[in-house]
């Protein structure tokens, strides 16, 4: 099986199934956990299963992208209130070894309904086919530079060289759609003391025209784990996604979020 097929067979006895045993053959047993609220090891998340049956928890996966050894689903998890809220929007990133799962990253964002955000979508709706599988490289180079440049302060200038002018699609819920809405919300979150900061990316996993990246940094003082997925079309970026949480300071394992 492929990475991407191991990961999918975890997911679906994890969320969907709720098979421990199935689960249990797809984990390695030193399986590294960087969900801050879960002990590492797979035991203790297939221990998890039965209490996720019982509350109801449903899983719906709106993205697969691989690349390589690593696996990210992007999805939608409701009747979540076992893992802190009724509807929950997931990025999640699986490293896998020898047939195994053997590696674990998250960043989990309570959801705004639609018609609550600044951009009129959903936090996960739009683009999911998965394109342009030729330009993998071209277009994580150039997500790689748009963040050097733009999210890391090098050249924020060179902003319209990376995303698009005339089409740029926005999730994030406070955030309104075009390069106006984001020049916008990045001055009122500067204005109320709340600048977001990137300071390592640690992650990217790029296939097509999707391209993902869990970075850490801050918003205003709090330490905070972005994870961010852009699509690109045409060499711009006209299209993105993330889920930002508070890094704890106190986590369940020593492996940090990241």
């Amino acid at each position: 099986m492929s990475a991407k097929e191991i990961v999918i067979q975890l997911a679906t006895a994890l969320f969907s199934s709720f098979d421990p045993e199935a689960a249990n053959a797809l984990l390695d047993p030193g399986y590294i956990q960087h969900n801050p609220a879960v002990p590492t090891g797979a035991a203790a998340i297939v221990g998890f299963v039965p209490a996720l049956e019982q509350s109801g928890f449903q899983a719906d996966t709106h993205r697969v992208i691989a690349e390589g050894n690593l696996v990210v689903l992007h999805s939608t998890f409701s009747n979540a209130q076992i893992i802190g809220a009724e509807t929950v929007i997931a990025f999640e990133v699986f490293r896998v070894a020898d047939g195994k799962v053997v590696e674990h990253w998250d960043n989990l964002q309570p959801a705004v309904p639609a018609d609550q955000t600044a951009n009129g979508n959903s936090m996960t709706d739009g683009a999911v086919e998965v394109v342009d599988l030729e330009k993998t490289a071209e277009n994580k180079a150039l997500v790689s530079d748009f963040m050097a440049d733009v999210l890391y302060g090098a050249a924020p200038q060179k902003i319209t060289e990376y995303i698009s002018t005339e089409s740029y699609t926005q999730h994030n819920p406070m955030v309104g759609n075009g390069l106006e809405g984001l020049g916008k919300a990045l001055a009122a979150m500067a204005e109320a003391g709340q600048p977001m900061a990137y300071s390592e990316t640690h992650l990217v996993v790029a296939e097509g025209n999707f391209v993902f990246a869990a970075s850490e940094g801050t918003l205003g003082e709090a330490p905070t784990a972005f994870f961010d997925l852009f699509r690109v079309e045409d060499g711009k970026i006209v299209e993105h996604w993330d889920t930002l949480s508070t890094i704890p300071a106190e986590m369940a394992h020593e492996n940090g979020k990241f």
